[in-house]
């Protein structure tokens, strides 16, 4: 079944090459997006794995409730999911707001987690930057569609593939305004908010698994950051020239071959 009802949220999910001798792989989109942003990779790496791709609650195919979307209400979906399905541990890939998500698996629930592929993380906010967030937190509770489309452009490049903003424009006004604006103000407000720093520095640094995080080229200075705060020695942080936020989708290729050599190592 392509849904799974866990009370109080009912999640979409994709589950391809179930009997895979390899570790599973967990896909976790980022903000306003869907389990479609991992399309260019589940035939690629269910050639010899099991690959879960999940829509997060408000998102997608899966259920809108009215609370929920802080990153550890959402990785605790992930973890009934994981359970209803009967995965013990996987290798979580997360995208943005999905690397935020994926990175309190690992530190809530660390038997869950083999590893980590955390790309153009959420977070690791600069105090400067994150000056901007109330206002944006307040034009999502406003206008959420308006709001959202806005934030968007600085996801991309002038090389960006122009189907990917369409694709990614039309994603956002698919999601219910409540997500959205949950979604945003839990990731950057609040006292247990982990995504700018310090609080992202002393929380990080609790992940134990390898961790690879591959960021855009407008937040290469957030690589070097990040690798201070690894704790495996497998773990690495890269910059990647001349991407934008959504370097997987627009790279894909590229992508599987820096992530596939990276577990090999891990082996």
């Amino acid at each position: 079944m392509p849904f799974a009802d866990l009370g109080d949220v009912r999640l979409f999910y994709t589950d391809d090459h179930a009997g895979a001798a390899g570790p599973p792989v967990l896909l976790v989109h980022g903000f306003g997006a869907d389990s479609h942003d991992w399309d260019w990779h589940i035939a690629d790496l269910a050639a010899d794995r099991r690959v879960i791709a999940p829509d997060l609650r408000g998102h997608g195919g899966s259920s809108a409730p009215e609370s929920g979307y802080r990153p550890r209400e959402l990785a605790d979906d992930l973890v009934r999911l994981l359970d209803r399905i009967g995965v013990e541990r996987v290798i979580a890939f997360g995208h943005s707001m999905g690397a935020v998500v994926v990175s309190a698996l690992a530190v809530e629930h660390p038997q869950r987690v083999r590893a980590l592929v955390c790309v153009d993380p959420g977070y690791g906010q600069t105090p400067d930057v994150a000056a901007a967030f109330p206002a944006m937190i307040e034009g999502l509770r406003a206008d959420a569609y308006a709001t959202a489309l806005a934030n968007d452009a600085w996801c991309y490049t002038p090389v960006t593939p122009p189907f990917i903003r369409t694709s990614h424009a039309r994603k956002i006004l698919a999601t219910p305004p409540h997500a959205l604006a949950q979604a945003f103000a839990g990731m950057f407000s609040g006292a247990d908010q982990f995504c700018v720093r310090p609080a992202a520095d002393e929380y990080l640094a609790r992940r134990e698994c390898p961790v690879l995080s591959c960021w855009s080229a407008a937040q290469s200075a957030s690589a070097v950051w990040e690798a201070g705060l690894f704790k495996h020695p497998a773990s690495t942080a890269l910059s990647w020239p001349g991407a934008g936020h959504r370097l997987h989708e627009e790279r894909p290729a590229e992508f599987l071959l820096v992530v596939k050599n990276w577990l090999t190592t891990l082996r």
